[in-house]
């Protein structure tokens, strides 16, 4: 490789790389466009060359070889219903979520040094789906990850049937030709059972997440195991929405009709953060009167008095993840569709 520099006081060009690495200009350009009869010692010397001169792809023209944009979309489906049209109310809910923030901190941190970006679309009426469809038939986006979040929510076989690359975010209602992530919900839902039984809670109750959410089916279906195999036959069961007020309703029900409960699990932080202010309002200590464990090790849990002992979610690592695997779709179209689970871990602090 040469050690010649660029010309001071311009931006590198691809003669500048091809300069350096000693090699044609039309190599570094199929190097730099992902063409893959390059030899890989070619290659690895291309890449250098790059890092040295700082060159730096146009991307308008990179597009018209690769066709595609370097651009992916990530899709929030179904965070709340706006026939207002308040587009800035659903933004709110979703940012407001310590979720969603993470999901898209674990996709832009894994893209960002790839040279791809995210653009960010919501999907809440038929209007808007439609809409996110023709933007990826048209070719707005390489592909699609989608966080949805209601069983119901029709985007992902829309956007499967429009055949374009798109990983969902958590494994979908019914059965789907298209590549998710997720997590052993039960086997964290199961931990959290195992933590108050140690503690020697006896009468134990659950505020789970909504019933046509399969993360919610699968934490209390984990719980419920976990507790009958330890002898608990019964337990009250209080559904909420996975929001801070909804965990606030189903604890003052389940204060009403089981005063003398000792233990809570809650399927996810916000839930639990209501929780624990109700328990807090009727004069219950935490943990000593009731010990209280919640899913997902979110910024509600570290905010939540006392500090939440909660399931560990590895939500930034899942939503790298998701951003993997679409890349690799992209890059390979053809490849089947495939699942990626991640395991869950409990993480004690002082709720329980």
């Amino acid at each position: 490789m040469s050690d010649a520099a660029p010309v001071e006081g311009r931006s590198p060009t691809l003669e500048d790389v091809a300069r350096v690495a000693g090699v044609s200009r039309a190599t570094v350009s199929r190097v730099i466009n992902g063409v893959r009869n390059v030899d890989p010692s070619i290659q690895e010397v291309v890449r250098q060359a790059v890092r040295t001169t700082g060159y730096l792809p146009n991307s308008a023209a990179r597009s018209l070889v690769t066709r595609r944009t370097g651009t992916l979309a990530l899709v929030v489906s179904g965070a709340g219903a706006d026939p207002a049209g308040q587009r800035a109310a659903v933004a709110g809910r979703v940012f407001g979520d310590p979720f969603f923030g993470r999901v898209a901190a674990g996709v832009v941190d894994w893209l960002r040094p790839r040279g791809t970006a995210a653009v960010l679309q919501f999907a809440e009426t038929e209007r808007e789906r439609e809409q996110v469809v023709a933007f990826l038939r048209r070719g707005g986006a390489d592909g699609a990850l989608i966080v949805s979040t209601h069983a119901e929510d029709p985007l992902p076989a829309m956007i499967v049937e429009a055949g374009v690359p798109a990983v969902l975010f958590a494994r979908p209602a019914r059965p789907l030709p298209i590549s998710y992530v997720d997590l052993s919900h039960r086997g964290g839902a199961e931990l959290a059972a195992e933590r108050l039984l140690a503690r020697g809670c006896r009468r134990v109750a659950t505020i789970c997440g909504p019933l046509d959410v399969p993360a919610g089916q699968d934490r209390l279906a984990g719980f419920r195991d976990a507790m009958a195999r330890h002898g608990h036959a019964y337990m009250p069961i209080a559904e909420g929405r996975f929001t801070q007020e909804s965990g606030e309703v189903a604890m003052e029900r389940l204060l009403t009709d089981h005063p003398d409960l000792d233990g809570v699990f809650c399927a996810n932080d916000l839930m639990a953060r209501g929780a624990c202010q109700v328990l807090r309002e009727h004069g219950r200590s935490i943990p000593g009167d009731v010990a209280v464990v919640g899913f997902d090790d979110s910024s509600a849990a570290l905010v939540c008095r006392p500090p939440l002992t909660t399931v560990h979610q590895p939500v930034e690592e899942m939503a790298a993840e998701m951003a993997r695997l679409l890349v690799s779709q992209v890059e390979q179209p053809g490849r089947p569709v495939t699942s990626v689970i991640f395991e869950a871990s409990l993480v004690v602090r002082e709720s329980a």
